[in-house]
């Protein structure tokens, strides 16, 4: 009718008709999927690069970080698979719930070593996958799928020799269920501090009330019944206990950077040396800076409770905000920087991206500079590192200084997104001076919720 009309009128062209609402439906659900695609495609090209590096194709060190895997874990497999931990190698320093994760591979057909690349690579693209639903909902974000591609391979062929991608990918399935599901975030956190404890602290940031009750104490019980039921099962469940006391200060943490200029300087006569399981400083002042480093921890976390008890707002963003800024604490004030720890750091920064109103996004670009000067310390320059040569001492300072650095930008950017924003003053203007209302249409609020969902690509 309407195009008759307009050619009686003036001869314009007739109007198209429009296309029926299933093709408009699935035109939507394409562009909607070009980011999954996309994101898929990032992470097989990056993975691709780590698989050839672990298999020695791309080398970019001499150093074998394979050989943990093969020597060390294979090791201590052959020990748990007789039903009892090793009570005799001090270089065992896990939860009993690491039991699991080193008995993993010998349920496969291959050898060990390849049967753990392929562990590791079915939780790094489980934990892709998480992300990618996460960012698909309304008010998320793709940012920390993409964070997930780039960030894992800046930090080399450790993340395939090492267990610790296996517990970041629990710790980054409890925080993105927190929110709907509590307790079964509690029992995923819970089970990963059994394996290497640092998942527990991402409870810091539990959203107050009845969440917080029913993930911690889902995260306590699940942590009982997996430490009671490996204890009755296998003997020395907690032996690693007390080897902690006689550790020394790693060679890569923040504290030994004293230790490397003094060493430098031929101030300090003390040794280098493998100590429980890693390469420690041992001899003077090694136990005053123990003492400074464990004073800083409690500091650290001191000011998280304080945090948690003054926070006057709560976004669904801070529970991931805070798990960083807990994470990022505990990490810097250890007496252990072991290389792999940072992968834990870019998988809690990949889960914060996925929010848009996240706090933590500069923190996530120092993260990823960090990542990058962790592995020129290790493995490129580790030689230089272990001999306190000035090369490696220069990028480990470099690299230990910006993470305190990220660590103080984590905190006050959580502290100021929380703190209570100053009240709004109401002002009553004579009746005369009263702005006329106007109608308001009922879908403005729908249409402004479309739009704060699209991403930037999305509106151009």
């Amino acid at each position: 009718m309407e195009s008759a009309q307009a050619e009686k009128a003036g001869g314009a062209e007739p109007s198209v008709p429009s296309a029926p609402p299933s093709s408009r439906a699935g035109a939507g659900a394409a562009t909607s999927r070009r980011p999954l695609w996309a994101l898929a495609a990032g992470w097989v090209a990056t993975r691709t690069l780590i698989v050839l590096m672990v298999a020695g194709v791309l080398r970019i060190a001499d150093t074998d970080v394979t050989t943990d895997i093969s020597v060390i874990y294979h090791s201590w497999y052959e020990v748990l698979r007789t039903g009892t931990f090793p009570l005799d190698d001090v270089t065992w320093q896990y939860p009993p719930g690491a039991a699991l994760v080193i008995l993993a591979p010998g349920l496969l057909p291959w050898s060990y070593l390849v049967s753990f690349f392929v562990i590791c690579g079915v939780v790094d693209a489980a934990a892709m996958a998480l992300l990618m639903r996460a960012g698909s909902r309304r008010g998320r974000s793709y940012l920390g799928g993409w964070y997930w591609v780039v960030g894992v391979p800046l930090l080399g062929p450790t993340v395939y020799c090492r267990y610790d991608i296996i517990v970041t990918a629990l710790a980054v399935a409890g925080l993105l269920v927190m929110m709907r599901r509590p307790a079964l975030s509690g029992v995923l956190l819970g089970l990963g501090g059994m394996v290497k404890v640092w998942p527990l602290l991402a409870l810091i940031g539990s959203p107050r009330g009845r969440r917080t009750r029913r993930a911690w104490t889902s995260a306590v019980a699940s942590a009982a019944a997996l430490g009671f039921l490996l204890t009755a099962g296998m003997n020395g469940a907690f032996e690693f206990l007390k080897f902690q006391s006689e550790r020394g200060i790693e060679i890569e943490s923040v504290g030994a950077l004293p230790l490397h200029f003094a060493k430098l300087a031929g101030a300090w006569n003390g040794t280098v040396t493998m100590n429980y399981g890693s390469v420690e400083f041992l001899g003077p002042w090694v136990p005053v800076i123990t003492k400074v480093m464990m004073g800083l921890s409690v500091a650290g976390f001191g000011w998280l409770l304080v945090w948690r008890l003054r926070a006057a707002r709560w976004t669904s963003a801070t529970t991931f905000d805070a798990a960083l800024c807990a994470l990022l604490v505990f990490t810097a004030t250890s007496r252990v920087i072991s290389p792999q720890y940072m992968i834990w750091v870019v998988g809690l920064s990949a889960v914060c991206l996925t929010v848009r109103g996240s706090s933590q996004r500069p923190v996530a670009v120092l993260v990823l500079v960090t990542a990058v000067l962790t592995t020129m310390e290790f493995p490129v320059m580790f030689g230089a590192v272990n001999r306190s040569e000035l090369g490696g001492v220069l990028v480990l300072t470099a690299r230990n200084l910006l993470l305190v650095v990220t660590t103080v930008v984590s905190a006050h950017r959580l502290w100021r997104s929380t703190r209570r924003r100053e009240a709004l003053t109401t002002v009553v203007l004579p009746a005369e001076q009263v702005a006329p209302s106007y109608p308001v249409r009922p879908g403005i609020a729908y249409e402004q919720d479309l739009l704060d969902d699209l991403t930037p690509a999305d509106r151009a």
